[in-house]
């Protein structure tokens, strides 16, 4: 019980430093979805968000911010953590452990999940469906309408040219996926989705090779850009996108295209 109490303590003081606990009709809310972290700290009301994922506090996992992510607590995603918190309501993932997810119910606290979006329109909605479920209706509707008309105020105008976006650990994105639609959208054409490949699937080197794209954008550690071979093939850029621009949609949308265009301007 003083274990419990003491770590309260510890995250409360660390929570929104110097506010109060949110007001009825916006439940106070713990986050188990780095996802859900940068939306919400967006749109709820002052003293609401208790508690972000430990994984926006990883520099190498975050989607928000370091500024943002700072001030909130963080919580390991155990029940014990965030029922010490006392909130109203969790925001965690669809593949949330049903363990997890009951003890949460028995102790009283409403249990929201949030999937992967693969749109800018899957986003938007997405973020209007937080906003619903926790309140914040009018904020979430203004941080939905930003969102799309930046996509389509940063949309490349001009001619696409044919990329290959390389994630860490060799994948590739599929044409159902966000990072697709935002290559598109930053004036090039995925030479991945070209081939038919799925949202993670591989592209062998040999096929890189072989039909080689303009540009390689890498985001995160790939092994097919170090072998040797590769930079021998002529007339292909290489750039690279941090991985951490294509966890998430949301905020993160417009960072991600910023990058690919101000590369898609190098690019030429």
């Amino acid at each position: 019980m003083r274990l419990a109490v003491a770590l309260l303590l510890t995250l409360a003081g660390c929570s929104q430093l110097g506010t109060e606990r949110a007001s009825a009709e916006h439940p106070t809310i713990v986050s188990l979805n780095p996802c859900a972290d940068a939306i919400l700290a967006e749109i709820t009301a002052p003293g609401q968000l208790l508690a972000i994922s430990h994984y926006s506090h990883d520099p190498s996992a975050s989607s928000m911010l370091a500024e943002d992510a700072a001030r909130y607590a963080s919580t390991g995603g155990t029940a014990e953590e965030v029922i010490a918190l006392s909130p109203d309501m969790v925001v965690g993932d669809i593949f949330m452990a049903p363990a997890t997810r009951r003890a949460f119910e028995q102790a009283g606290i409403r249990v929201e999940t949030i999937g992967i979006v693969s749109s800018v329109e899957e986003s938007a909605a997405q973020i209007e469906a937080l906003g619903a479920a926790t309140g914040n209706d009018h904020s979430a509707a203004i941080m939905s309408v930003r969102l799309q008309d930046q996509w389509e105020g940063l949309g490349w105008q001009g001619e696409r040219i044919r990329a290959l976006l390389i994630q860490q650990g060799d994948i590739v994105p599929g044409e159902q996926s966000l990072a697709h639609a935002m290559l598109e959208n930053a004036g090039f054409s995925s030479l991945s989705a070209a081939r038919g490949l799925g949202q993670g699937a591989y592209l062998p080197l040999e096929q890189v090779l072989a039909d080689p794209p303009q540009v390689v954008i890498a985001a995160g550690d790939t092994r097919m850009l170090e072998h040797p071979v590769l930079s021998e093939v002529g007339g292909v850029e290489r750039h690279s996108l941090d991985s951490s621009l294509l966890y998430c949609g949301g905020p993160t949308i417009p960072r991600a295209l910023q990058r690919l265009l101000e590369i898609r301007r190098q690019v030429g």
